[in-house]
């Protein structure tokens, strides 16, 4: 039987261009990808990795980031990811990542939806075509998509608004996100994507009534994680007890959803079991949270 994880993460770089449509221009979206590669799991020269092909072919997962963040700030996520079994892509959404020499334009959002179907596209396809590094190593109909903040918003409006929905998505982790009224359509309309949600309950940027809303609306399978104390970024982006656990339960309910582990979704409470730092729910409702989400 072929090993399983952790697996040691090779990387690759797409350079993606998004077709010109009516009334708008092509539109740039380099990607990083991860992928479980040969080897011992630790720090390697991840660009020179090869694929670890007989452990294979692995879901999906393309994540979005924070606004003015840059996807590699979340490396310590992304890498957890792909060392558990998943092909992880990270694009550079346009005018929403502090990249130079763009300029940040936060209503550049409406797009970013349309921007992750495309992505999820071409890395399909690239893994289908023969001759490549990611060739058949995505398991094409296991997909799932994570985001933070206004990647919380493209993700959630990726898979459970009827906008934009992509039916490819079959789950969802929203980090401090919200239903963004910037999209339009309506939201939960469609058949229910299992769906983790995260919140600091510090959060000042995003606060907890967002998550608290969207999770309430959304039907089950649902879970949400609350981390006491912790902040808007503080959980994804410093290094501590917040972040590993946020590693953890993200890894439970992807191998619960995509890899079909009852084992991983059920230990996955325990992993949320922290006193004073994280419980874990999937109760019908949460709350109720004090304050309004702006924009939602």
């Amino acid at each position: 039987m072929p090993p399983g994880p952790p697996y040691a993460v090779g990387t690759i770089f797409l350079d993606l261009s998004e077709p010109a449509g009516p009334g708008r221009p092509a539109r740039s979206l380099p990607t990083e990808v991860r992928f479980p590669a040969a080897g011992l799991a630790g720090p390697i020269e991840r660009t020179a990795a090869s694929p670890n092909r007989a452990s294979g072919p692995y879901p999906l997962v393309v994540f979005s980031e924070g606004y003015g963040i840059v996807p590699e700030a979340y490396a310590s996520l992304l890498d957890a990811w792909a060392s558990a079994g998943y092909v992880v892509a990270d694009p550079v959404y346009p005018f929403t990542a502090s990249s130079p020499p763009r300029t940040l334009n936060e209503g550049d959002i409406v797009n970013h939806p349309a921007d992750l179907s495309f992505v999820v596209t071409s890395i399909l396809h690239t893994g289908a075509t023969a001759g490549g590094i990611l060739s058949g190593l995505i398991n094409s109909s296991e997909v799932g998509v994570i985001g933070h903040s206004d990647g919380g918003d493209i993700s959630l409006a990726a898979s459970s608004n009827s906008c934009c929905r992509d039916d490819r998505v079959k789950a969802a982790v929203i980090l401090s996100g919200a239903e963004s009224a910037s999209f339009g359509g309506t939201y939960y309309s469609t058949p229910p994507i299992p769906m983790l949600v995260i919140q600091g309950t510090a959060d000042n940027i995003n606060p907890a009534a967002c998550s608290v809303e969207l999770y309430n609306q959304a039907s089950q399978p649902k879970y949400y994680l609350s981390l006491a104390d912790q902040s808007h970024e503080s959980p994804y982006l410093q290094a501590g007890k917040a972040l590993e656990v946020v590693k953890q339960v993200t890894i439970g309910f992807l191998d619960g959803y995509l890899q079909h582990s009852a084992a991983k979704l059920n230990a996955m409470a325990a992993d949320a079991d922290v006193p004073g730092l994280a419980t874990l729910t999937n109760a019908p409702s949460v709350g109720p949270a004090i304050g309004n989400c702006p924009g939602a």
